[in-house]
Formats: structure tokens, sequence, C-alpha cells
């Protein structure tokens, strides 16, 4: 990895560019009647609220919100089972993209853009979201904090940026912890509004997006600039 890449695009994976809930919600409501069923969880399960809070956190932070109290071993099940509902679910079910991904994504790599994933989730769910989709190609490297037992995005983002000698690039996401991420590395941010942000939780961002596909001129001009 020692040629230096000009100019990147990295993304986050949920609520930037797939339609997570349509994924980790019913997984969730899976893996919490498989803890049940087992007897290790006896409370009601989290609303559909609950579960999209947690988009974008790393795993250990989503288990101790979701499951307080609740024990490493209880943890590590629950992670295997929400794991193997995800990856069923991504194989199985009618599961979207957001409007205009695929083709954004194409014209950006016609415009000389390398493209990467930064994400918290597990390396085999992300490699599991992009084979669905066909998309694998498409981008240099998928960078997982699964992958790289990271404990923040700061920390993947920054060794994504060191692995591949990254001169420019630009931090695209939809929750607060991809924004910090990005101005952590000194990165242009762009914020994903139609995602799963709370109000006000892209504020700091540089720019704002309402559709993907918006993004296409923030990314030309940074090109260009």
């Amino acid at each position: 990895m020692n040629n230096k890449i000009k100019f990147a695009v990295i993304f986050d994976m949920d609520g930037t560019l797939l339609k997570t809930e349509e994924v980790a919600v019913p997984a969730f409501k899976q893996t919490f009647e498989q803890l049940k069923k087992e007897g290790v969880f006896d409370e009601p399960i989290p609303s559909d609220d609950d579960f999209t809070s947690v988009f974008g956190m790393t795993l250990e932070e989503i288990w101790n919100k979701l499951l307080p109290g609740q024990t490493d071993e209880v943890k590590k099940r629950a992670d295997k089972y929400m794991l193997e509902k995800e990856l069923k679910i991504l194989k199985e079910e009618d599961i979207h993209l957001y409007s205009g991904v695929k083709e954004t994504l194409t014209k950006l790599r016609s415009k000389g853009a390398s493209l990467f994933i930064a994400s918290n989730g597990l390396d085999e769910y992300i490699k599991g979201v992009c084979d669905r989709f066909q998309m694998t190609d498409w981008f240099v490297d998928l960078y997982s904090a699964g992958r790289f037992q990271t404990e923040s995005k700061d920390d993947l983002v920054k060794k994504l940026l060191e692995d591949y000698n990254i001169e420019i690039a630009v931090m695209v996401g939809d929750r607060k912890s991809d924004i910090q991420a990005g101005m952590a590395n000194q990165l242009f941010t762009v914020g994903c509004a139609y995602g799963f942000a709370d109000e006000g939780e892209l504020k700091q961002a540089d720019q704002l997006i309402r559709e993907f596909s918006e993004i296409m001129p923030i990314i030309e001009q940074r090109i260009n600039g």
C-alpha cells in the first residue's frame, strides 16, 4: 500500500448507502426472540426506535445500551445471532440501497475518486451488503471495526488514511461519529440528513445532503478545487 492515492471518498454504510432498517430491525427482533427463547433475556423486546437509535455505534456500545447489565457471554451470543440473522436477511429478503447510490458511485469512480467503506459493523456484514448489491469491486477496500478491532471510527479512518497513503479525502456519513471521525482526521465532511441522525446531530458537518445524489457536485468541486 505504498502508492499514494490522490483523492478518496470514505463512506459509512448503514444509513448512508443502505436502508439499514430493512435488515437490522428484523434481525434485532429475531435476536431478542432467540435470547428470550433461551431464557437469558426476560424483559420486553426493545422498540424499533430503540433499534434505530443504535445504528452507527460500535458493537460494545450497541449491547451496552440494548442489553444493560447482561454478561459478556450474553452479549457475545447476541453478536453471533445478530450477524447470522442479518446475513440471512441480506440473502433472502427484499432490501434496498438509498435512491441514486449505485448511479452516483459509478459517476464518482469515473471522475477518478477512490472509494472506501469505513463502518463500525462486523466485517462479514459489510462484505455481505456489498455482495448483495454486487458492488464489492467498486471499493478499493472495506474497513470495519470488526475487521481491525478499532475502538472508535476516528481510529478506523485514521488507519485507512495511513494504510493507503491518501492525500485528500472526504468523509460521508449519517451519524455524529462519522462527522467526528472526519474532523479528527482533518477531512471535509458530508452529513447525510436522510439517515438516522437526530435533529442537530450533523450540525458540525461541512455540508449536508438530503438525497445521496446531491453528493456529486460536492465531490466534483473538491476534486477540481
